[in-house]
């Protein structure tokens, strides 16, 4: 029985253990995946505990990506770059930390959603972890130009910068833009901020994306809703992030497992629990 678990505060919302548990059903393979709530302040010695108990590794949600970034001895280029650390791997030589949201990311947007990044105009809204996750996956996937807007320009130049060498190599345009003037005509927007949870829409001008844009929130559920609306009124194919949840920890069950799960199912079963929650909230809502 391989052990692993989902690190975060607060944790109890977490779908991963239903997704996991059907990706162990599916491959053969006994795994058992819990929540673990950290305390505030107590990260590392609770993943310690756990790693202790003979636990083959676990996710970090929030607000513990950071942390797990500095407590792992060892690193993939991609969490290296996107300096947060969302799956861990437990060890003879220390903690392996490697960040699968940007993969999940793009492998939802190329197989579910069905759009090709290549060629195509990005926008990724944020400046934080989530969109830092985001950015070697998308980069790989060679569009023609890709840009980071934030409230803060000068925090999404700072971050785009760790990931200047990789773009040229790839001969995608990199910059970062103030959020209220991004550029125009972008085939793809990701929303990596946490506007969702507010109920805020992204400040955006018209024109800011073309009719028929692919317009993702990397949140999903009823907290997405302002968001979706927003998107359809835009001309845009609006999406949650259900999708990336779902191929993030296919991901992740691949770097613990070495076996990577078929996702299709797992994702039209989360999808049919989740919408008729959201459509339960819409209803409820003025």
């Amino acid at each position: 029985m391989t052990r692993l678990a989902i690190v975060g505060n607060p944790v109890a919302h977490s779908r991963s253990p239903q997704i996991h548990a059907r990706f162990a059903a599916a491959t053969g393979l006994a795994v058992d995946y819990t929540r673990i709530e950290a305390p505030l302040g107590s990260f590392v010695a609770t993943v310690r505990a756990f790693a202790e108990s003979g636990a083959r590794g676990c996710n970090v949600t929030v607000p513990f990506k950071g942390e797990a970034f500095a407590a792992c001895t060892r690193l993939s280029e991609r969490a290296r770059r996107a300096e947060a650390v969302n799956t861990i791997v437990f060890d003879a030589d220390g903690w392996f930390g490697d960040n699968t949201d940007g993969a999940g990311l793009v492998r939802d947007i190329a197989l579910n959603a069905g759009v090709a990044l290549h060629g195509k105009r990005v926008l990724v809204l944020g400046a934080g972890g989530a969109a830092a996750g985001a950015l070697d996956p998308l980069l790989a996937a060679r569009p023609a130009a890709l840009v980071v807007a934030n409230r803060t320009p000068a925090k999404a130049q700072a971050m785009i910068e760790r990931f200047a060498a990789g773009a040229a190599r790839l001969d995608v345009q990199l910059s970062a833009a103030p959020l209220e003037a991004p550029g125009a005509d972008f085939d793809v927007l990701v929303n990596a901020t946490a506007a969702s949870l507010q109920g805020a829409v992204p400040p955006l001008p018209a024109g800011t994306l073309r009719p028929g844009a692919l317009a993702l929130d990397m949140m999903y559920g009823a907290a997405t809703l302002p968001f979706l609306r927003w998107a359809r009124a835009q001309g845009a194919v609006a999406r949650d992030g259900l999708g990336m949840l779902v191929e993030q920890a296919a991901e992740a069950f691949f770097v613990w497992m070495g076996q990577r799960p078929a996702t299709f199912q797992v994702l039209a079963e989360l999808r049919r629990e989740v919408d008729a929650q959201v459509e339960a909230a819409a209803k409820a809502s003025p």
